[in-house]
């Protein structure tokens, strides 16, 4: 603590007794009221789509980015899951699979193409952290 701070608690103390030292919350973090978290949930039902984006998936940057425009307050990410989850938000799956999805050709993909494309296994065995120095076998 600085004797400045101090000395400004004491002058508050003074001049307004224990309503003068009260914390009034951190300075950097912009809330939004009631009304305007109902508003945000009013929207957020009304589905991406109503508000510019091609599919039907919310996404944290896109809740951060309506959060700017409607209510011209600026969230981070972290700070948009914080505010969904404190007012009984959660993330979700969608309960069935989309009507496009072909499960056969799915299943070609996951035996034909997957092994030829992922990245070959690391030998097992003894080795060395050096680049410049494999293990010896």
């Amino acid at each position: 603590m600085s004797e400045r701070s101090v000395e400004r608690w004491r002058r508050a103390w003074r001049e307004r007794g224990e309503v003068g030292v009260q914390s009034k919350g951190s300075p950097g973090r912009p809330r939004l009221g009631p009304a305007q978290i109902a508003r945000l949930e009013r929207e957020l039902e009304h589905g991406p789509l109503a508000h510019g984006w091609a599919d039907q998936r919310w996404t944290l940057a896109r809740i951060k980015t309506l959060i700017g425009r409607l209510f011209h307050v600026s969230y981070t990410v972290e700070g948009t899951w914080q505010l969904l989850t404190r007012h009984g938000w959660s993330w979700q799956q969608p309960a069935r699979r989309a009507v496009e999805r072909d499960d056969a050709a799915v299943e070609v993909w996951k035996k034909e193409t997957w092994p030829r494309v992922r990245a070959p296994r690391r030998p097992s065995g003894p080795g060395s952290s050096s680049r410049t120095k494999p293990g010896s076998r």
